[in-house]
């Protein structure tokens, strides 16, 4: 069963790419659903994926794919960022409406490889992202360097994309400065799992997830390094380590 907004949000969704062909940026989900962050459209999408009547599409920016819809969905939402069906009918679009495109970070629209369990491969492409510190975290990486193969047994279910590891803070986990890790994208992670963490929207990290009441520690596994705590509005989970590469 979906909530009113994950209903509102999977329709205005369709009703825009079967309109235009392309999906709402997030902006214009945002304005629609009346929502005062971009982060509770990630919730949204999220949830919306994960129940299986969304599906994003891998390598594109602004790539939604409605899979299905509930029998009963028949509630509309004005269409307030509707800048190409104003140009049809030649009325005055809404004022300081800009078409966003979104190329996305480590949430929301990122490209990434999506596997199913039914489809067994020997070789999985995911996307690059650079390098990301096991130190000192560094600023958000947003657009993938190249592709790497990676085989299919290190993946589950889901969207996954891979990290060159920067630093050395997490050598006691066994991750090397130089290693590749594999990254399961998702918003939320156990306590005590390795996560790529995004602090204050800018600075990316690897680090162990630990919480105790509304506090959230990153904690490195090189005793050298201090383990730093955060607000939890501060930390956002980017996504959940799952498998690691190494050259020798």
């Amino acid at each position: 069963m979906l909530t009113k907004k994950q209903h509102q949000l999977l329709l205005f969704i369709r009703d825009r790419v079967s309109r235009d062909g392309v999906a709402p940026s997030f902006d214009e989900m945002k304005e629609a659903l009346q929502l005062q962050s971009k982060s509770g459209i990630h919730r949204l999408i999220m949830a919306l994926e994960e129940r299986g009547f969304l599906r994003r599409l891998p390598h594109r920016a602004r790539a939604l794919e409605v899979i299905k819809v509930p029998d009963n969905m028949v509630e509309r939402l004005p269409d307030r960022g509707a800048d190409r069906a104003a140009d049809r009918h030649h009325e005055r679009p809404a004022a300081g409406f800009t078409p966003n495109v979104i190329t996305g970070n480590f949430s929301g629209a990122m490209p990434g490889a999506s596997v199913k369990a039914s489809a067994p491969q020997e070789s999985v492409d995911l996307p690059l992202y650079g390098k990301i510190a096991a130190g000192t975290p560094i600023e958000a990486l947003r657009n993938p360097t190249e592709h790497i193969g990676v085989p299919g047994a290190l993946l589950g279910t889901g969207e996954h994309y891979a990290l060159t590891i920067d630093g050395d803070s997490m050598i006691d986990a066994g991750i090397m400065d130089g290693d590749t890790v594999i990254i399961k994208r998702c918003d939320t992670a156990d306590n005590g799992a390795i996560v790529v963490a995004l602090v204050d929207n800018e600075e990316a990290t690897l680090k162990r997830l630990r919480r105790k009441g509304e506090t959230i520690a990153l904690e490195p596994a090189n005793k050298t390094y201090e383990t730093r705590i955060f607000g939890p509005d501060r930390v956002r989970v980017q996504g959940r380590l799952v498998g690691l590469l190494r050259r020798y």
